[in-house]
């Protein structure tokens, strides 16, 4: 049987020796000899060679700063050139499970339908949960995003041309490809890697719509056409015109928790941008219909069409006619939304360019387009509509005239800020001193009265009020000038209570009365769903409790049931939930509230939504999406998820068409299981074994990070993190505001696992799992076997940990503490690594294995062979920080340069940021 991993190692060689040319090439025969020597002696030392490893210190200890750089790019470049590989390579092993001689790929579309209905479900079962499937995934920016957007722009052409290599190439074509490959690294290498300035939330929107732009779009609709089929096939009925399973939304240019650099006219302009971007890849479309669409048999509806876009002028072939006209308004859209985004025009001008009206309602745009489609199955040739026509049509349900809905997002105390500055001014008292009992009575009152509570003037000017007091009502007038179909949710960071909830309601509701969209913005937009946010251990404990609460209040529940037909949403933070209590913990938390959650809707009638805040890393709550959606509470996903992607993981899962088309195909078939096959049965003995390992976890855990003397000082020495905020690599601050102390608790989520990343410690994966597994081996070994046999969430939550654990190493993270680490902290580095060969020790011993990841060998060969190429680059990065420290705020800019090349390549090596 051949090997199915073959072509990959062929495109690492093939790119390794493209590689190697270049820099020959560019950098002269001196650096491709020093890359060659740190290579060799590298993989030498990982083989268990001391010698060379004595031999590649001396050596990197030699070079000069720009020899450091060069030889850091060269293992950086590699790394990226290898995941460009393994990429493809995953899409080439979906495209063989694809074939009648393979079986299908697990989690696959095909595959999935075939399971459920071998368990028993019926097809119509099966077609009413496929129509009733709601879920959102959005894109949100991430603050150590490294790589910057024109570099990934030539990663992808590197994957279309390894792509286009899977066919048998002639000698000549062959040539011809890797000529192009070579021009791609050459173009590569040759750009500077390093953001000379830090990203604006513009630039990060930005980001967000290239992805759409290059892959997603394309995406979408071979998803759908894959799901379609598989309906006709298992139902006999295929996907509605107006089917749109799956939509996203965007945090970009909207999360203002933390950020001040996210203003009420930054959300303003990125909503424009997406409106702009959905216009131009809409007119595309409608270029290439107008081309292919030269039919002339159409019914007398079409043909009235046609004559009218231009009266008077005879019609020959009236598709086209018809699209002529989609296509000028198209044009027009286009010109407007760009006058509109150089200030040329402004939102109360005329929705009009060049005589013709601009689109600003998706209906009108879809009228047109949906009767050709009627028109094409009318006379005969539905072969025909249900091409490039009905890909467009489902793209208008997916995206719509927006392309990404924008959430907004603010921490609650902003909103009680401002609301007690308002009260304080109205000669209402101080709201911020009120019971959360005197809170809702007020707040309940004033949303039940007609006469408005702040002054007209407020919205545009602050007058008594600070500048961030008033950002927040500025924001809430800036939503409500936004037309239908632009916003999705109004997220509250640290909710815990009803009044948190409803504040927002009440300034949405004061806004939208002061405040109507502009005549561009199209027709006004209900008012956004709030959704409270539970992040800290506390919040999860209490998050029913405040669902619950918030449920019974009389004017909340007329307001849910008749603007938001009785849905509600509420979002749960995995990365702060993380931060507070360990991975373990927090998992066991997550769980509980979602429970919690589903039982508080369950008696009030309501419908629940479930919006899961997942990072890219283990320790922010990411990993395998099919088998993290399996390890949900039965009952919480019923046909509705919400889920974050997060900055890099947007590039991994959604950077290329085909690996976009699979992870849309493993959300759909993991939601569909959810709500339609059984759910195993959670005894209650394994919840008191979960309670029992989430207690000592969280209480080994927080014994290091919260209570250790020691930790903070050394967590600040042993790591980069002093180092991040040098660094250009996000618009928002590394620290919540007000966190100048240094301590952890204001350093946000995402940077902080990320300098666990860097040094490859990988402890918010880890910590406190050691701990957990031993008290369970040995006070109850057979109910933990049990559990770990039977529970999909003891099962995801420890694979998860078992995937860092493979990843982590203390060699590694032992040479930073003995070289940034003052002498009387380095015990307590020590201690931390003992604890991460214990939880390894005690993980094996608990799955019965001898070796990690002996279940999924291809990731376990993975991290091998990257380790001797990351390694130089953790060596030549304790270097650089020591010189860097060394030189403090002054430091040389080619060290902070040749510090990012090495943060690029490690993040690369790890496959994982924060």
């Amino acid at each position: 049987m051949s090997d199915p991993h073959a072509p990959l190692r062929a495109d690492v060689r093939l790119l390794g020796d493209i590689l190697g040319q270049t820099l020959a090439e560019q950098g002269g025969p001196a650096l491709l000899a020093t890359v060659e020597a740190v290579r060799t002696r590298s993989k030498a030392a990982r083989a268990g060679d001391a010698a060379a490893g004595a031999e590649l210190d001396a050596l990197l200890a030699g070079l000069s700063l720009d020899e450091m750089t060069q030889v850091g790019r060269a293992f950086a470049w590699f790394l990226s050139l290898a995941n460009i590989a393994e990429q493809h390579h995953r899409i080439r092993r979906r495209r063989d499970h694809q074939r009648a001689d393979h079986p299908p790929q697990r989690g696959s579309i095909v595959e999935g339908f075939r399971r459920m209905r071998a368990a028993g479900v019926s097809p119509e079962a099966l077609r009413q949960a496929v129509l009733a499937l709601d879920i959102e995934l959005v894109f949100t920016a991430h603050p150590t995003q490294v790589v910057r957007r024109t570099l990934l722009q030539k990663h992808r052409r590197i994957a279309d041309l390894l792509a286009d290599r899977d066919r048998d190439l002639t000698p000549v074509e062959d040539a011809a490809s890797r000529l192009s490959l070579r021009r791609q690294v050459v173009s590569g290498w040759l750009t500077d890697e390093v953001n000379r300035r830090r990203p604006t939330p513009e630039d990060e929107a930005r980001g967000g719509l290239v992805a759409i732009e290059q892959s997603v779009w394309e995406a979408v609709p071979a998803f759908l056409r894959q799901l379609d089929a598989a309906l006709v096939e298992h139902t006999g009925q295929g996907l509605p015109l107006d089917a749109a399973p799956i939509r996203f939304a965007s945090w970009m240019g909207g999360d203002r928790d933390g950020n001040p650099n996210v203003t009420p006219e930054t959300t303003a302009r990125v909503l424009l941008l997406g409106r702009w971007m959905a216009a131009s890849l809409v007119l595309a479309q409608v270029d290439h219909l107008r081309s292919e669409l030269s039919l002339v048999p159409a019914t007398d509806a079409l043909w009235a069409a046609a004559r009218a876009v231009r009266p008077g002028t005879p019609v020959r072939e009236p598709y086209r006619e018809v699209l002529r006209g989609v296509r000028d308004r198209l044009r027009a859209t286009v010109r407007y939304l760009e006058h509109r985004l150089d200030g040329r025009l402004r939102p109360d001008d005329p929705p009009v360019f060049d005589g013709l009206p601009v689109y600003t309602d998706i209906e009108d745009l879809r009228a047109p387009l949906r009767l050709c489609w009627q028109s094409l199955h009318d006379c005969g040739a539905g072969v025909v509509a249900d091409g490039r026509l009905r890909d467009l049509l489902w793209r208008l349900s997916c995206f719509g005239l927006h392309l990404l809905r924008l959430d907004i997002r603010q921490e609650s105390t902003r909103h009680t800020a401002a609301m007690d500055a308002l009260t304080r001014h109205l000669g209402l008292g101080a709201y911020a001193t009120w019971s959360e009992e005197q809170r809702v009575d007020f707040l309940t009152a004033q949303l039940t009265s007609p006469r408005p509570l702040v002054p007209p003037a407020l919205w545009w000017e602050p007058g008594p009020l600070s500048a961030e007091e008033h950002d927040v009502l500025a924001t809430f007038a800036m939503a409500a000038r936004q037309g239908r179909g632009a916003l999705g949710a109004y997220v509250i960071s640290m909710a815990t209570a009803p009044s948190d909830v409803l504040v927002v309601e009440l300034f949405q509701r004061e806004a939208r009365a002061a405040n109507r969209p502009g005549a561009g913005d199209g027709p006004p937009a209900p008012p956004q769903r709030v959704v409270p946010l539970f992040e800290t251990l506390s919040d999860l404990d209490g998050a029913g409790d405040s669902l619950a609460a918030l449920l019974a209040v009389p004017w909340y529940r007329t307001h849910l049931r008749v603007v938001h037909g009785d849905r509600q949403e509420v979002m749960l933070g995995y990365s702060d939930s993380a931060k507070d209590a360990g991975r373990l913990a927090a998992a066991w938390a997550l769980y509980r509230a979602q429970e919690d959650l589903v039982a508080a809707c369950a008696e009030a009638g309501a419908r629940l939504t479930l919006f899961h805040g997942r990072g890219g890393t283990v320790g922010r709550g990411g990993g395998p999406t099919h088998q993290a959606i399996r390890a949900q509470p039965p009952g919480s996903i019923q046909g509705r998820l919400r889920v974050t992607e997060q900055g890099e993981m947007i590039q991994a899962k959604f950077g290329l068409p085909g690996l976009a088309v699979r992870n849309l195909e493993l959300y759909t078939t993991a939601v569909l299981e959810a709500g339609l096959l059984p759910q195993p049965e959670v005894k209650p003995q394994w919840r008191e074994l979960m309670d029992g390992l989430a207690d000592r976890s969280c209480a080994a855990w927080r014994s290091i990070v919260r209570d250790h003397p020691d930790f903070v000082a050394w967590f600040r020495t042993a790591t980069p993190e002093r180092e991040l905020g040098r660094l250009n690599v996000g618009s928002r601050p590394a620290r919540r505001p007000g966190g100048t102390d240094g301590g952890v608790a204001s350093l946000r989520a995402i940077p902080w696992v990320f300098a666990w990343t860097q040094v490859r410690l990988m402890l918010p994966g880890w910590l406190g799992v050691g701990e957990a597994l031993a008290w369970a081996r040995e006070h109850h070994p057979e109910l933990l076997a049990d559990a770990v046999a039977g529970w999909p969430l003891l099962q995801s939550t420890l694979a998860l940990v078992e995937m860092v654990l493979a990843k982590a190493d203390p060699d590694i993270a032992a040479r930073y503490d003995a070289v940034l680490v003052p002498p009387a902290l380095q015990p307590l580095g020590a201690e931390l690594r003992a604890r991460l060969e214990r939880a390894r020790r005690e993980l094996l011993a608990t799955l019965g294995h001898d070796e990690l990841l002996v279940d999924n060998p291809v990731l376990q060969r993975s991290i091998r062979v990257r380790n001797p190429y990351v390694d130089p680059l953790n060596l030549l990065q304790i270097e650089l920080l020591r010189r860097v420290r060394q030189q403090g705020e002054d430091a040389d800019p080619r060290l902070v340069d040749a510090l990012l090349v090495t943060i690029n390549g490690i993040a690369a090596g790890m496959r994982n940021t924060g």
